[in-house]
C-alpha cells in the first residue's frame, strides 16, 4: 500500500480536542501560551505495529493466492491463443470460429478478475487501515496528554521537508498500542539491559 493510499483514508492533521472557555462579555481575552506539538508517521504506525504487521500479512496471503489464480487464467488464455496461431489454417472455419469465441472469452473473464480481484484487495487494505487507525486515536490522545501536547501533526513527505526525530512520537505510539492490542504470537518488547553493580571503592 503506497502512502498516498493511507493519507486518502485520514485527515491530514489531529488534533487533540480543545475544551471552550467561556467568557464574559468584558473580560479580557486570555494569552494563548507557545503550543507544543510533535509529529506522527501514521502510516509506519499501522503498518509496524504488531495487529497491523499480522493483518497485512493476511492481506497478503490473499493477493498472493490471486495472483496464482490469475498466472492459470493467463497461462490457459495463452495456451488457446497458441493453439489459434498454429492450427488456425488447418482448422475448420466452424472450429476456427469457436476456439476465437474461447478466446474472447477467457480475455473478457481475465479483465473481469482482474478488475474484481483489485477493487477486493483494496477494499481489505482499507478496512484494516481503517480499523486500526480507529483504535490507534486514542493511543495518540493519551501520548499527547502524557507529554502535554497541543497538537500532533501527520508526516507528509510531500509537505515536510525535515522534522527533528526528538519530536516524532512514532514509536511510542507504536509501543504503547502493542501494549493495549497485543497480538498472539508476536515477540514481547525487549528488556532493558540490566544495570552493572557498582564497582565498592
Amino acid at each position: 500500500m503506497n502512502q498516498r493510499s493511507v493519507s486518502s483514508i485520514f485527515m491530514a492533521v489531529f488534533c487533540l480536542p480543545m475544551l471552550a472557555m467561556a467568557q464574559a462579555p468584558a473580560a479580557a481575552p486570555s494569552a494563548i501560551g507557545p503550543a507544543k506539538i510533535a509529529w506522527l508517521n501514521l502510516e509506519q504506525a499501522i503498518f509496524s505495529c504488531d495487529e497491523g504487521k499480522q493483518a497485512f500479512g493476511e492481506v497478503q496471503k490473499y493477493v498472493d493466492g490471486k495472483n496464482g489464480q490469475l498466472e492459470a487464467l493467463k497461462k490457459e488464455l495463452d495456451g488457446l491463443r497458441n493453439q489459434l496461431n498454429v492450427q488456425g489454417p488447418k482448422l475448420t472455419d466452424e472450429a476456427r470460429a469457436d476456439l476465437e469465441e474461447q478466446i474472447e472469452s477467457k480475455d473478457t473473464g481475465l479483465q473481469r478478475f482482474q478488475q474484481d480481484t483489485q477493487k477486493d484487495i483494496d477494499s481489505r487494505r482499507v478496512k484494516v487501515t481503517n480499523m486500526i487507525g480507529r483504535k490507534m486515536l486514542p493511543i495518540i490522545e493519551k501520548i499527547s496528554k502524557e507529554k502535554g501536547l497541543s497538537a500532533v501533526v501527520y508526516i507528509n513527505v510531500q509537505r515536510d521537508a525535515w522534522v527533528d526525530p526528538s519530536l516524532v512520537i512514532t514509536d511510542d505510539v507504536i509501543k504503547a498500542y502493542n501494549l493495549a492490542n497485543p497480538v498472539s504470537g508476536a515477540k514481547p518488547p525487549a528488556a532493558p539491559p540490566a544495570a552493572a553493580p557498582a564497582k565498592k571503592p
